[in-house]
Parts: C-alpha cells; structure tokens; sequence
C-alpha cells in the first residue's frame, strides 16, 4: 500500500495540499522566467540557433538554465546585466 492519494481531493507534488492552478501558476512563472533569460541573452549574441531551438522546445526551464550556466557558463549575478 503506498502514502499517495490520486484521488480528487487535490493532490500535489511535492506533498502540498494546495489548488492546483496555484501550482499551474507557479510552473508557468517558473518556465517563463527562464526562457525569458535564455531568449535575451541568445538574442543579444547573435545565436540564431539557440534562439530557435529555445524558443520551440519548451522543458519547464531545464534546457534555458544549462544554456545559461553550461553554455554561456554565466553566473547568476550576470543574469539580468545588460553586459555582453
């Protein structure tokens, strides 16, 4: 017998018991923050493709954040700057 509840009573990830939207939300917020972030800073370099593939591929931020920090190799502080 296992501890989840799939039932309708709301169940969610990461054992809250909150409304779903408000998860939906955070997700959403989540995503958009980071392709965000990656589409500006491809788009100030001139990287077409990235840009492209960034913008088609949609993996709740995963591949924005190892564009950002495994590609470009930024830090977080160099996130929102507007140094190239």
């Amino acid at each position: 017998m296992n501890n989840f509840n799939f039932g309708m009573d709301g169940w969610m990830p990461f054992g809250g018991n909150g409304d779903p939207l408000t998860f939906l939300v955070l997700v959403a917020l989540w995503s958009v923050l980071w392709k965000g972030l990656s589409l500006w800073h491809a788009g100030r370099r001139g990287q077409t493709w990235w840009f492209a593939i960034l913008l088609v591929v949609n993996t709740l931020g995963l591949l924005e954040i190892i564009y950002l920090f495994g590609i470009l190799k930024l830090k977080f502080s160099e996130l929102f700057s507007k140094k190239h």
